[in-house]
């Protein structure tokens, strides 16, 4: 019994329900229709992303052959230049644990027959899916896997391929299904001397797959639910009680003045139709004005909401947390970053790049707002990238450069100043790409420009080259970067607060701490601007090397 019902009383009355049963038939229609399309979904997403998952690879693995001198294989595995092949093999590993990827190794194949190899490199990952790999020597010689592989090395010697894909689905002791992409690796006359392969787990697009699946099953079950409502709402607007809706609607208007929801065309009847669309058309008229202001006010409020979190998606990119070394006796920094809009073109960064090596940047995207704070984003982790992977300020603003240059439609740039300071001898070495002169002070000295010699700015052309320099940092030094911002601060008379004002307010107490001297030249740039516009993004940071 159900409030006093038999339930087969209530099963009938469902049963001959015109609305029950439309319903049911559309939601059984729209099951099997979502059965049909996931299926035929799952297999088209799992083959698009299979293909885009092997050219990803096949970049990463690409990118790694620039870290390997194809001159030197045969020199490699007869003992020679050890310390370029240690270089090289620190390089992959570190390239290996980036990229998070279980292999990464070089070989030699022997063409006579390409039935077997000699290994060059190789760098392991257990971490990345709980393997169980050991790390091949130089020199360990093994037999091909089996007859695919041979073919896929003799493709690539032969150059009759880009790069070649084998998947591993099947699972065995310490191996986890995989993909493993091929790429040659060739010497300056473009000859193929050996081959890289990586190898890199399954698990992310099997995560995928299961994820899409899973997203298909909710918007079948959701577009179920919506139509079983709307289907029963729509039965009753078309032919329960249209007159009382015309009623309702009339008096609701007539005490409250604000528009409904249109009544449309309720019923079959001609007469009732015009009623409601004459009360539709009256409320329309009369309140139109009033949905207009609401809509421009809601529209403004929605985009400064959107930029209110962009801006602290931007400000949370950066270093904010202050001292952020505090086990770091030997050096202080501080940096800060004011844009000019809600979000800025401007960025600084520091890191350690291992414990004796502090990176520092400073960099000015071209143009303003949301495209110039995107395109900072993006260099500023490609830039970071580039530099935890090692190399020199000038080879991390080459790479970077050329990362930049590779995919840049929109034709921006940005300035970079990049410095990596060797923290237990004080030696700063730097490289400009079109930046503001730095502002270095000596111990016991004043703040004075540095005027270094500039590169090209990053994104500007490829190909560019960047010179570095060296200066040496006693205890008690100072270094300071910033933007145009300070300088080009303007008063309301179009005056620039300009350089020799921004060294003055540097040496009003040269002996502060990097935060103090960050604010005296913020102060002195606001008492010189005072209630002009902010046109620039204003961003300083600044360095005390203390010593051990």
């Amino acid at each position: 019994m159900i409030r006093g019902l038999p339930v087969n009383r209530i099963l009938n009355k469902l049963k001959s329900s015109l609305s029950f049963n439309t319903i049911g038939s559309t939601v059984f229609l729209l099951l099997i229709f979502g059965a049909v399309i996931s299926a035929v979904s799952l297999i088209n997403f799992t083959n698009v992303y299979k293909e885009a998952y092997a050219v990803s690879s096949f970049h990463m693995a690409d990118t790694a052959t620039t870290l390997v001198n194809g001159d030197h294989i045969d020199e490699y595995l007869a003992g020679g230049e050890v310390d370029e092949y240690q270089l090289s093999q620190r390089r992959l590993d570190l390239y290996c644990e980036k990229i998070c990827v279980s292999l990464l190794y070089v070989i030699k194949v022997d063409r006579s027959d390409y039935g077997s190899f000699v290994s060059v490199f190789n760098s392991v990952n257990n971490t990345v899916d709980s393997t169980s790999y050991t790390r091949w020597e130089l020199g360990f010689e093994r037999s091909t896997t089996n007859e695919e592989y041979a073919q896929k090395y003799e493709a690539l010697y032969n150059r009759e391929s880009q790069y070649e894909t084998i998947y591993r689905k099947k699972v065995s002791s310490g191996v986890h299904p995989h993909i493993t992409i091929m790429v040659p690796v060739k010497n300056s006359d473009g000859d193929v001397v050996a081959i890289l392969c990586m190898q890199r787990p399954m698990s992310e697009i099997n995560a995928a797959r299961k994820n899409y699946l899973a997203s298909i099953i909710v918007f079948v079950v959701l577009v179920a639910v919506l139509t079983s409502v709307s289907s029963f709402f729509y039965m009753r607007s078309r032919f329960l009680k249209p007159i009382r809706k015309v009623s309702s609607e009339a008096t609701r208007f007539a005490r409250e003045n604000t528009k409904g929801k249109n009544l449309g065309k309720i019923s079959r009847f001609k007469e009732l139709s015009d009623l409601a669309d004459s009360i539709d058309t009256m409320e329309t008229d009369m309140v139109n004005y009033m949905e207009n202001l609401t809509a421009v006010t809601a529209e403004k409020q929605r985009i400064n909401t959107e930029l209110s979190l962009a801006n602290r998606i931007q400000a949370a990119m950066m270093p904010h947390v202050f001292p952020p070394f505090p086990d770091r006796a030997e050096f202080e920094i501080y940096a800060s970053m004011d844009p000019a809009k809600e979000v800025g073109g401007d960025f600084y960064d520091f890191f350690l790049i291992d414990d004796d090596h502090l990176g520092m940047v400073i960099a000015d995207v071209s143009g303003k707002g949301v495209p110039a704070a995107l395109f900072m984003m993006a260099s500023k982790i490609i830039l970071q990238s580039c530099a935890m992977l090692g190399g020199s300020p000038a080879e991390i603003l080459t790479k970077t450069n050329e990362a930049i240059c590779s995919n840049n439609q929109e034709e921006m740039f940005v300035t970079v100043w990049l410095g990596i300071l060797e923290i237990s001898t004080g030696k700063l070495t730097a490289a400009n790409a079109g930046h503001e002169y730095p502002v270095v002070r000596k111990a016991g000295g004043c703040f004075e420009l540095f005027k270094d010699r500039h590169g090209f700015v990053i994104g500007g052309m490829p190909g560019s080259k960047y010179r570095e320099y060296e200066i040496q940092m006693e205890p008690g030094a100072k270094l300071f970067l910033y933007t145009d911002g300070v300088p080009e601060a303007t008063d309301a008379d179009k005056h620039l607060f300009g350089t020799e004002r921004m060294i003055d307010a540097l040496n009003e107490d040269p002996e502060a701490e990097p935060e103090q001297v960050l604010r005296n030249v913020r102060k002195a740039v606001d008492s010189f601007v005072k209630d002009a516009e902010q046109f620039d993004d204003l961003t300083m940071l600044c360095l005390e090397y203390k010593g051990k």
